[in-house]
C-alpha cells in the first residue's frame, strides 16, 4: 500500500466533521501520552554510556519513534520527515513534563490518555463507524500522519 492508500482507507471512517475535529484534538494527545507513558520505561543506559543531554530520551518512547520513522520512510520520505519533527517536539515536551512532575507524570499521561480515547470513541459513535485500528493496528501509526497530510496539503507540500 502507498501512503495515500493508507490515508484514503483511514479517511473512510473519518468523514463526519465532528469526528474529524475530535481527532485533531485527541490523536495528538494520545500520541503524546503514549510517548509519555513509554518514557517512564528506561532503556537502562546510564550516564557512563550516554551524554547527559541524551539521557532524558533513552526510553521506550524514543524506540517507538524510531520504529515509526522506519515505518513511514518506507511509505513516504516527506511524511517520515514531518513525523520525525512532530515526534521530536513531543519527546521534548515529554522530557519537560517528566522533569516538572517527576514521579507523578504518569498520572497526567494516564488521565489524558483515557480521556482522549473516550473522546475518540465518542467521535466514532457520532461518525457511525468503528475506529480503523480495529481492522489493522497499523492505523494507530497512520492517525497522526493522516492529520499531518492535511497540513502538507494546506502548505502545498507533496508527500
Amino acid at each position: 500500500m502507498t501512503i495515500q492508500d493508507w490515508f484514503d482507507k483511514y479517511g473512510e471512517s473519518h468523514q463526519n466533521p465532528v469526528n474529524k475535529a475530535v481527532h485533531w484534538i485527541c490523536v495528538p494527545l494520545i500520541f503524546a501520552t503514549i510517548l509519555g507513558l513509554l518514557s517512564l520505561v528506561p532503556l537502562g543506559l546510564g550516564p557512563e554510556l550516554l551524554p547527559a543531554a541524551i539521557l532524558p530520551f533513552a526510553h521506550l518512547g524514543s524506540l517507538l519513534v524510531l520504529f515509526g520513522i522506519v515505518f513511514f520512510t518506507r511509505l513516504s520520505l516527506p511524511i517520515a520527515f514531518g513525523m520525525a519533527l512532530v515526534s521530536a517536539l513531543l519527546l521534548l515536551l515529554v522530557a519537560e513534563v517528566n522533569r516538572s512532575l517527576g514521579s507523578d507524570a504518569w498520572l497526567l499521561y494516564l488521565g489524558v490518555f483515557v480521556l482522549s480515547w473516550i473522546g475518540q470513541f465518542i467521535g466514532h459513535k457520532i461518525e457511525g463507524a468503528k475506529p480503523s485500528f480495529l481492522d489493522d493496528l497499523k492505523f494507530l501509526m497512520i492517525g497522526p500522519a493522516w492529520l499531518l497530510h492535511f497540513i502538507y496539503r494546506k502548505l502545498g507540500i507533496s508527500y
